[in-house]
């Protein structure tokens, strides 16, 4: 059975692995986006190791309208909306430094600038 603290260091791990051949300053400049997205997953495991038990909501007994989310369930919505904008934000720019990659024009500069044809 994994650990929170090895389900936080695995998706770190990932996270890293991915960046690996980033652009080292943009690289540096999320060093903490990754961290706290590593976080919030690994928060995220834990809530729903815990709502595997108990479930999202709260039914009364004896009154099935009466019904009551229980408060990790809140968290666990409000980490899924920051982990979400957060990987959205990564994968932005992770997809544009890899577009910036590829560019043609990027690599005639690159040519031009290092004496190349």
């Amino acid at each position: 059975m994994s650990t929170k603290e090895a389900v936080l260091h695995q998706e770190l791990e990932k996270l890293n692995e991915l960046f690996r051949d980033v652009d080292p300053i943009k690289s540096k400049l999320v060093e903490g986006l990754i961290r706290d997205a590593a976080f919030l997953f690994a928060e995220n495991w834990s809530l729903r190791q815990l709502m595997e038990k108990t479930g999202m909501v709260i039914v009364h007994p004896n009154r099935m309208e009466l019904q009551k989310p229980i408060e990790a369930a809140k968290q666990y919505r409000q980490n899924v909306a920051a982990y979400g904008m957060a990987i959205k934000t990564l994968n932005a720019i992770l997809s544009k430094d890899m577009s910036e990659g590829d560019d043609e024009f990027a690599k005639f500069i690159k040519q031009q600038t290092e004496g190349g044809e």
